[in-house]
Order: C-alpha cells, then structure tokens, then sequence
C-alpha cells in the first residue's frame, strides 16, 4: 500500500507540473523509509592532511640552539668517570652508571615542558647558519654540517666517489656497480649523475654535427 501512495503521489506531482507549466521536484520520501535512497547527494567532508615543515623552516616556538663543530660531531659527550668510556646521549651513560653500582637517575620528561629545539649551522657562510633557517633535530643539523662542510673520508672502492657521512657512504657501497646506464652513442655508466651529465655533452654535441651537416648540404646545393 505504501508503494501505491508512493505513485499516485509522483503522479499528482507530474499532473500538477505539466497543468501549471512549472517543473516541480518529485517529494523525497526517505526520511519515511530509510531504505528509499535520497535524491541529493551528501559527500563527507574532506580530511585535510597536515604538511610537514619544510627544511629550515623551524617552529616559531622552538628553542634555536647553536653548537659548536667540535660539540656536534662530538661522539662521547657524556664519559663515565669509572672506564672513560663515552656516549653522545646522558641518558646512555645514566643507565651505563648502574652497572658500576654508581647513583644514577633518568630524566623523566613531562609532555608539557617539553618544548621543541631546532639547531643552527656553525659554518657562518651557511644559509642554515641563521636562526629562521634552522634544522629542527640533531641528527639533522649533523649531517647537513658534514655532508655540506665536513671532509669526505668515506670513499668507494668502485667507483672512487667520497662521502662526508658513513650512512651514505654504506647505502651507495650497496647498489654501486648493479646498475647501468646506457648511452645512444654506446657507452656505459653505473652512476646516474654521470650519465646524466655525459648525455646532456652527448645530446649537444649531436645537435651540433647536425647543424653542421645541414650547413655544408646547403652550401654544395648553392
């Protein structure tokens, strides 16, 4: 009975909009029946996903700290009175004190004194140098330091390429050699950046020739 209503109710809709002249929306009779679908369309509203901050761009908040380039590639900052030994974090040494039966205590930090550090370059010349350009972590502002202004001391015994950073050093060792890159003019490349630079002189140089034979055709042809 209820599907009845529903067409002599369309039906008087339709009747009333051709008498009249006017189109009139046929009703929406889903509020009666969840199960009719509705005649308007409702999209949830979209999530807004948050951006990363980009490099050198640190938090308003945060505390600039500037280190020294003897404190930052420091690697035993925090040395143990006992055996000497050395660890870059106090929390490290703290639970390293215990097994020398040393009083020893680890910091516990409350979310809300936490507040956000961000580190300065200590090369002057540097674009990071400057406290609205610092790096927001340590390990960050370290290796930024040593790849950009260190002494690259990790060289591959493939291809004879140096790196500031051991991490980058060991990821190049692993895929160095197993990868080729092949020119139109026949030579061969493991390292990207070379072939990149090789056929950028390669493409030129063809556009050259080309631009010379073209030449030399249109003077034999005068």
């Amino acid at each position: 009975m209820f599907a009845a209503t529903l067409s002599n109710s369309t039906s008087l809709s339709e009747e009333a909009s051709v008498s009249s002249g006017t189109r009139v929306q046929p009703a929406d009779f889903s509020c009666l029946n969840p199960l009719l679908p509705t005649f308007s369309d409702h999209h949830p509203p979209l999530k807004v996903k948050k951006k990363r901050s980009l490099p050198g761009n640190p938090d308003p908040d945060a505390e600039v700290i500037a280190l020294s380039p003897k404190t930052l590639l420091a690697t035993n900052r925090f040395v143990c009175e006992i055996c000497n030994k050395g660890f870059q974090r106090d929390q490290n040494l703290q639970l390293h004190r215990r097994g020398h039966n040393l009083p020893w205590k680890l910091k516990q930090r409350n979310s809300k004194e936490v507040k956000k550090k961000a580190y300065v370059c200590p090369e002057p010349t540097c674009v990071h140098h400057h406290p609205s350009r610092a790096l927001g972590d340590l390990t960050g502002i370290k290796k930024h330091y040593c790849r950009k202004h260190g002494e690259k001391k990790w060289k591959c015994e493939k291809c004879s390429k140096v790196y500031a950073v051991q991490s980058d050093w060991k990821a190049h060792s692993k895929t160095c050699g197993t990868r080729e890159y092949r020119c139109d003019c026949g030579t061969l490349f493991s390292r990207k950046d070379s072939f990149i630079t090789h056929r950028a002189f390669c493409d030129a140089l063809a556009e050259e020739s080309a631009r010379l034979s073209a030449n030399q055709l249109a003077m034999a042809a005068a």
